[in-house]
């Protein structure tokens, strides 16, 4: 069995030594690093910058708004429409309504009666 071995490890052996004699080890130049690491970084580059861009979409989103209600928070002394909407509704009392605001009347009795 230990024969078996030996000749398999001598084959494979043989066969790391030829595909190593073929190909040949590839030399690290001092810039591998830096390029491999540009080279990721490239194909980050457009993922990196959207994330970016929406953080700073929604920034300023939430700025926006606080600065909208705290406008909104501080009272008015000159204007003109101090009433609510619902005190607006209410103090508009037309009798220029149009007749589709108004009740329906349905007569029931000109209707043919149901068969059950």
């Amino acid at each position: 069995m230990n024969s078996m071995r030996g000749g398999d490890e001598e084959r494979l052996d043989a066969l790391f030594r030829a595909y190593h004699d073929a190909c040949g080890s590839p030399e690290a130049s001092p810039n591998f690093m830096p390029n491999l690491w540009a080279r990721i970084e490239s194909r980050q580059r457009f993922s990196f910058s959207f994330h970016r861009m929406a953080t700073a979409m929604a920034t300023a989103a939430v700025a926006l708004s606080l600065a909208l209600g705290v406008y909104m928070a501080i009272p008015r002394a000159s204007s003109d429409y101090s009433q609510t909407y619902v005190e607006a509704l209410a103090a508009y009392n037309s009798v220029d309504a149009p007749d589709i605001v108004g009740p329906v009347q349905m007569d029931l009795s000109d209707q043919p009666a149901q068969v059950k």
